[in-house]
């Protein structure tokens, strides 16, 4: 592999980093609530609201610029307030169906928007598995400043967030709003849910959020070695992925998924002899 390869690969290599280092936290969080289809149900509002930017006369058809960015996340933010709305131990719908249902009708509602459009598959198939090559390091370095500023703000916060992730009647005895926190929690996750979106996919962002959390789960049970597993399978998973889909000329965000896929089988096969069960009492 020539070095003008390997300065092609480097932003998309390091923006996959980027992304996977930040999902991996935000994935032990929504593990740990039981909403494992968040993710996906606000990365898919996020490319409705893409959808419905990119269709207004202002957006110039650019489907990187900002009035798509800016529509994408307004609808974003009405998602994350959806969601900090429907969290309580005495519903008795649980959150996981109003979470699949804001994702079908979402994506219901795209395809939709997407007919009145030129282009319209091209556009639907970037925005499930995004074109990660096509990255520029502007575009990273913008992310990466993005995602440090929404870091610094969960670490700030992060006995307050993690306590209504893991103990959440723990923090309603002690007269924590729970729902005004957890719109914080999903409006910040908004902000990393559009960009990522932008640039990877909704299947790749989901994964990154959700692979590397459940495949730390099966390793550690403490927060910090989850992470340390889980960002270390995102680098790993993510320098694979690049390369196989140079060397077998394949879709970018489609083989780091599948990497994702077959990484997380392994880890799985590999956990009873690594580490074994403990026996049933």
């Amino acid at each position: 592999m020539d070095t003008a390869v390997l300065g092609f690969l480097a932003a998309p290599f390091v923006a996959s980093l980027v992304i996977a280092g930040i999902h991996a936290y935000l994935g032990v969080h929504v593990v740990e609530r039981g909403v494992i289809f968040v993710d996906l149900s606000l990365a898919q509002i996020a490319a409705f609201g893409g959808t419905i930017g990119l269709l207004l006369p202002m957006s110039g058809g650019d489907p990187h610029g900002p009035t798509v960015y800016w529509v994408s996340l307004l609808f974003t933010f009405i998602g994350a307030f959806l969601f900090s709305t429907i969290r309580s131990r005495r519903a008795r719908i649980p959150q996981e169906a109003i979470i699949g249902i804001a994702y079908a009708v979402a994506s219901a509602a795209t395809i939709l928007a997407m007919s009145k459009a030129t282009a319209e598959s091209e556009h639907l198939k970037d925005m499930l598995v995004g074109n990660i090559l096509a990255v520029s390091w502007n575009e990273v370095l913008t992310t990466a400043l993005l995602y440090a500023a929404i870091s610094v703000f969960h670490f700030a916060f992060r006995r307050r967030f993690l306590m209504i992730s893991m103990e959440p009647a723990k923090a309603e005895a002690q007269g924590i709003s729970i729902r005004w926190w957890d719109f914080l929690f999903y409006a910040s996750f908004g902000f990393v849910v559009t960009r990522s979106v932008s640039i990877a996919g909704v299947l790749l962002v989901f994964c990154y959020l959700i692979v590397p959390s459940v495949a730390a789960m099966l390793y550690a049970e403490s927060i910090g070695k989850r992470l340390a597993i889980g960002w270390s399978m995102g680098t790993l998973v993510s320098a694979l992925g690049v390369y196989m889909s140079l060397v077998l000329d394949l879709p970018t965000g489609a083989t780091i998924v599948c990497t994702f896929g077959v990484a997380l089988a392994v880890m799985a096969a590999a956990r009873p002899l690594i580490r074994p069960w403990p026996a049933r009492s």
